[in-house]
């Protein structure tokens, strides 16, 4: 396939393995490379810096395809040492980084200067046509129907995707509920020129995710996630768990909570070594709306095979309705 992401990013396919905490390594995003994908490394999910470096190189070792490291800048009262993230980045050699939350613009030109390319996530056209303005590469719009943080606005992909495209110049990847090669061939007619998924990938054999959460996800429907850090104004999309079910209750109950009354049942850590663990209900996992069209764990390979010949059938499918 080729569009404007192929060919900027030197990939097979305009199908892009979002940032995930904890599950973005170097199994996975070497895999999704390997099948002609852009697989990307969660720089955060590294303890340190130096750590980063290391996986950096452990991907490369398993891949000689283009591959691209996510970080997500977010305001926290112990913030990582974001800058030293930013430095081994861009000293990596790799040509892709993928960046969401409040970076700064001096992240940014730093990038520029080792000669990235900047994939820059949004949640909404306000926050895209501002990163635009930075210099990035490339907008990826993150719909309401995503995992993680949607933003507050709640606009769905089917209207959020295109009033991106009309609205900026350089190119869009569609992100949020994309699951298989109907949502990409959706994707692609609305003017996106890629797709970035995450929960999919995170249902792939070759994620570093035990198997009992996999399998518990992909039985799940789309009815299956809530909404959580709702009264917070700090919305996130998860898969329906006790943990879950408990933060939305603390929330729902007369007067509210702060974050300080559910920060033992959200801690990363904890989500951490549910995903190591299997424990499906001792942390947050999460999933976007896309869980209800999936319906089996495949490898990275035979998920973006079978992705883009139904995503060629269904396009070939909707130009002979309108012949």
């Amino acid at each position: 396939m080729k569009t404007a992401i192929t060919e900027l990013l030197g990939i097979r396919y305009p199908i892009i393995q979002g940032g995930m905490m904890w599950v973005g390594r170097a199994e996975l995003a070497s895999a999704v490379s390997n099948a002609g994908g852009l697989g990307i490394l969660t720089a955060l999910t590294q303890p340190s810096p130096e750590a980063l470096a290391a996986e950096i190189a452990r991907c490369r070792s398993m891949t000689d395809k283009p591959f691209g490291v996510n970080l997500t800048v977010l305001p926290t009262a112990n913030p990582p040492p974001y800058a030293d993230y930013v430095d081994v980045i861009a000293s990596s050699g790799l040509k892709v980084v993928e960046t969401a939350g409040n970076v700064p613009a001096e992240f940014f030109e730093t990038f520029k200067r080792a000669d990235m390319r900047i994939l820059h996530k949004c949640t909404a056209v306000r926050h895209a046509l501002s990163a635009e303005k930075k210099g990035v590469d490339v907008v990826s719009i993150d719909g309401f129907e995503c995992a993680g943080h949607p933003g507050e606005d709640d606009i769905p992909g089917l209207v959020l995707i295109p009033a991106a495209v009309s609205a900026l110049k350089i190119p869009v990847i569609a992100s949020g509920g994309i699951a298989d090669g109907r949502g990409m061939a959706a994707a692609l007619s609305l003017g996106a020129q890629g797709v970035n998924m995450g929960t999919r990938f995170m249902l792939t054999r070759e994620a570093p995710v035990h198997d009992n959460i996999k399998r518990a996800v992909v039985q799940g429907t789309e009815k299956d996630t809530l909404l959580i850090f709702r009264t917070l104004r700090n919305t996130g999309r998860v898969f329906r768990n006790a943990i879950s079910e408990e933060v939305v209750s603390l929330e729902r109950r007369p007067g509210g909570c702060e974050f300080k009354d559910i920060q033992h049942l959200v801690a990363g850590a904890r989500g951490r070594a549910a995903l190591e663990s299997g424990a499906v209900d001792d942390g947050v996992v999460w999933a976007g709306l896309g869980i209800g069209l999936m319906q089996d764990i495949p490898s990275c390979d035979e998920l973006l095979e079978r992705m883009v010949a139904e995503c060629r059938e269904h396009l070939t499918r909707a130009l002979g309705w309108v012949a």
